[in-house]
């Protein structure tokens, strides 16, 4: 929300600097995002008044104006705008002025004509762009005047506004949290005075399902024109385009009082007003030019004929108020949050009002702001008489809020004092307190209506803290020494995961816990449609339902990437997953490698690129030596893994089939991993301590084994053989070599060639080449009789 501090300087004295100001708003909560400079201080721009206007000689699109800009001669300026007339005032660019993008206005020739100056745009001077054409100023306005004497320097804070606080969406309510920060008075600013009440009110009703306050005036005899300059600096001031006096109106009440309004032709209103239920394909056409289909879960006003506006969000441009109009009706209401928030999501509209009924406005005010709004209309555009304001609502309990106040809350001075950890007087809490709007009471505080945030005793001492400063409140050690817990392990074995998998090259990702009804890689789990936990009101389509794995996630994070002209992807992600079933969440840890395994340099050209097995490495590396892979029969991918640690299932792992590879945009293989973190701890997964090895001081022997084996046979099952035979003089098993050939020539079809180097080391001595053999001996005879290999020697 953009706020003025011209504006806020008219209700209460601000800090000297605009640095103190958002730093004293920070500090309390409320975040300022952006801070900035308006106005127009160009040097040589000045106010002319249009003294003639005949057509360009050489161009049908020029006029050749004459103008006054207080010198006492007249300027020719060639100008292409349509929207003037002899006797406007306009902002002149003399020569030397500089506008905006560095633009410097000179003497020159247009078409062979001579142009002294340039009439500007509002676009061109740096402010909110209007109507096609000059900048119109007011007749008032001085001839030769400075342009800075109209549109006076302002400075313009963006805040971000936290759900819980819209009593903060109005200047009044900004007013009041720096006035209670920094303990200076508000001076309200004197209003319109009261019209005269004259006619019937409009008819209204309330036919909702979801809970509403209603209120109508009728204002008669108005004469719709521009509004006032001081107002129209106000709006344009935070970027609100000015449009006539009775919906600047309106908006100024807003932005004053946080209560949105809306202005009916009521020429254009047939019968009654009512807030009700959409009708199934209803079709509405908004002030903004657009169609929408309504259903039955919107809200709408509607007379007797159709709709003429969506429930707080935006206006019918069938009933909408335009030069013609001499009599309006003036709405205010309250609608649910509920109901607005789901309308306008769903048809993608929002609006200024729809974002402060979205958060909840004060009911108490609605009432207030309307009769606000009519006064000021009063004044800006003239009225025979404002009739008294026609209610209706659904509910009684909002009926009881606007004419009862909030349950006192009782406050302990002792307990402030405990929770702040520092001495604060009686005196200073009932001006804090008292600051903030709250009444004290014999049972308590008393909250306003506009802050039903404030329900518990912890809210009012928040509040206290807030205004005190939590930097100002002492610092005390009061830790203690606390035993490891379950939650503590699991981040250390995360943090741990990640440092591993970092130092393999691979980057962090994080992705939405939200995913499409179908999300990428639901299919390669065997995970049932079922099992989904479904998301009861979805914002948008691409998040209706809760992942039910990392994949989507981090295979969108692949297409990304490789449409950006990344080489290589290599992602992690560990976060929850949910599911249907119990316990619902799961932590896992998610793993996606596509591309080559690194860059091209001179020395290594183009690279290899990654494939299965750096997948498997990667995945052993994190969980241990007892992890072990066994083939998944999975249609939905090229090539499907379960992993397993000590025999217990702890994930799965696999290679997309090249289309789905493609449609990732990926040339190359896509490889991914997922892993339970909960199962890999329960299967044993090594948190202890590493343990030391000397460095081996004897040398160590090398022999070679060559067999023949089934090509079913697993290398797993080999080198589990080898290793758990018990030999203590071996060190290291490794595959070298294997060797296919289809056509059964070189090897026999339905076996495979594999080559291994088995190395043999004592950490005691140097062995003897008979000890190897023998050793080297007993394996062999080991792989024969409990595998049925051949050798080959």
């Amino acid at each position: 929300m953009k706020v003025s501090l011209n504006w806020l300087r008219e209700l209460v004295e601000l800090p000297p600097t605009v640095a103190e100001l958002v730093d004293l708003l920070t500090l309390a909560g409320v975040e300022v995002e952006g801070v900035e400079t308006r106005g127009v201080a160009i040097p040589n721009v000045v106010v002319a008044e249009i003294r003639d206007s005949v057509q360009h000689p050489n161009a049908d699109r020029l006029r050749v104006c004459q103008v006054e800009a207080g010198s006492g001669a007249a300027r020719q300026i060639v100008c292409g705008a349509k929207n003037y007339k002899v006797g406007d005032k306009v902002p002149l660019a003399l020569p030397g002025a500089k506008l905006p993008g560095d633009f410097t206005i000179k003497v020159g020739k247009l078409r062979g004509v001579e142009s002294q100056g340039m009439l500007c745009s509002a676009e061109e001077l740096g402010l909110p762009k209007g109507e096609d054409g000059l900048l119109i100023l007011s007749p008032d306005a001085r001839v030769g005047a400075p342009i800075a004497e109209l549109f006076e320097g302002d400075t313009i804070l963006d805040l971000e506004i936290t759900p819980n606080r819209p009593d903060l969406l109005s200047n009044v309510g900004i007013a009041r949290e720096i006035a209670t920060l920094t303990g200076k008075p508000i001076v309200p600013k004197p209003g319109p005075n009261e019209p005269p009440v004259v006619g019937e009110p409009p008819q209204v009703a309330v036919e909702s399902l979801s809970p509403c306050y209603y209120t109508a005036r009728r204002i008669a005899g108005v004469k719709v024109a521009a509004c006032p300059d001081w107002m129209r600096k106000r709006l344009e001031a935070i970027g609100v385009r000015s449009i006539n006096n009775i919906v600047d109106v309106t908006n100024f009440i807003m932005l004053a009082s946080g209560q949105p309004l809306h202005a009916f032709d009521a020429a254009k209103l047939t019968g009654t007003l009512r807030v009700r239920q959409a009708t199934a394909g209803e079709p509405f056409r908004a002030l903004d030019g657009k169609t929408y289909t309504l259903e039955p879960a919107d809200l709408v006003i509607a007379d007797d004929a159709r709709a003429v506006a969506i429930a707080g969000i935006m206006g019918g441009e069938e009933s909408g108020v335009t030069s013609a109009t001499t009599d309006v009706v003036l709405e205010s209401a309250y609608f649910d949050p509920a109901s607005i928030r789901r309308t306008s999501r769903r048809l993608g509209l929002s609006s200024d009002s729809s974002y402060r009924f979205e958060r909840g406005v004060n009911v108490a005010a609605v009432d207030c702001a309307g009769a606000a709004a009519a006064r000021y209309i009063a004044d800006c555009a003239g009225t025979t008489g404002v009739s008294a304001p026609a209610t209706a609502s659904n509910d009684p309990t909002l009926l009881a809020r606007i004419n009862s106040t909030l349950p006192s809350i009782a406050l302990r001075t002792a307990r402030v004092r405990t929770l702040l950890g520092a001495d604060v007087s009686e005196d200073r809490i009932a001006q804090i307190l008292s600051g903030f709007g709250l009444v004290k009471s014999s049972e308590g505080w008393v909250p306003p209506s506009f802050r039903p945030d404030l329900s518990r005793e912890v809210d009012l001492i928040e509040e206290i803290a807030r205004v005190i400063g939590l930097d100002q409140i002492p610092a005390r050690l009061q830790a203690r020494f606390a035993a490891s817990s379950k939650t503590d392990k699991a981040y250390d074995r995360q943090m741990n995961l990640r440092r591993v998998l970092a130092a393999q090259g691979l980057a962090e990702a994080r992705s939405v816990t939200l995913v499409p009804a179908e999300p990428l890689g639901l299919a390669f789990t065997h995970t049932s449609p079922e099992n989904l936990r479904r998301v009861r009101n979805p914002m948008i389509d691409d998040q209706v339902v809760l992942r039910p794995n990392l994949l989507h996630g981090l295979l969108r994070a692949v297409r990304h990437n490789l449409r950006a002209g990344a080489k290589s992807v290599r992602l992690f992600e560990i976060g929850r997953v949910y599911s249907a079933q119990k316990p619902e969440e799961f932590t896992h840890l998610g793993l996606v490698l596509s591309g080559t395994k690194a860059g091209r340099s001179w020395r290594t050209g183009e690279g290899s690129e990654a494939d299965l097995f750096d997948l498997k490495g990667i995945v052993e590396n994190l969980c241990g030596s007892g992890t072990q892979f066994t083939a998944d029969a999975n249609p939905a991918l090229a090539l499907s893994l379960v992993i397993q640690v000590h025999g217990k299932p702890v994930g799965f792992a696999g290679q997309l089939w090249p289309k789905e590879a493609r449609e990732l945009d990926a040339s190359a293989a896509v490889l991914f991993a997922e892993i339970d973190l909960d199962a890999l701890a329960r299967a044993g997964q090594a948190d202890a301590a590493k343990q030391y090895r000397d460095i081996p001081r004897f040398p160590a022997v090398t022999r070679d084994i060559a067999l023949l084996a089934p090509t079913a046979l697993a290398h797993a099952q080999i080198e589990n053989t080898l290793r758990s035979a018990g030999e203590t003089l071996l060190a290291e098993v490794s595959l070298f070599d294997l060797f296919t050939d289809p056509s059964g020539v070189r090897v026999p079809a339905g076996q495979k060639s594999l080559a291994y180097s088995l190395t043999y080391r004592s950490p005691e001595r140097t062995l003897t080449a008979d000890e190897v053999n023998a050793a080297h001996g007993r394996l062999k005879e080991r792989l024969k009789s409990n595998l049925g290999v051949a050798l080959r020697e």
